[in-house]
């Protein structure tokens, strides 16, 4: 983990299915890229969110 790294909750829409991701990064733009690089550019990202309690 880096300095500054918090965890994200990434909803996508794949597939006509919604996933549930978890995302190590700094900012939730730094999650969404890491999203897009691993699933693609056509995916939909319904919404970035940030795990608390953690």
């Amino acid at each position: 983990m880096r300095c500054g790294a918090k965890c994200f909750q990434v909803t996508i829409d794949k597939d006509e299915e919604k996933l549930l991701k978890r995302v190590v990064a700094r900012t939730p733009a730094e999650a969404r890229k890491r999203i897009r690089n691993e699933f693609g550019t056509e995916v939909q990202i319904v919404s970035v969110r940030e795990e608390k309690g953690r």
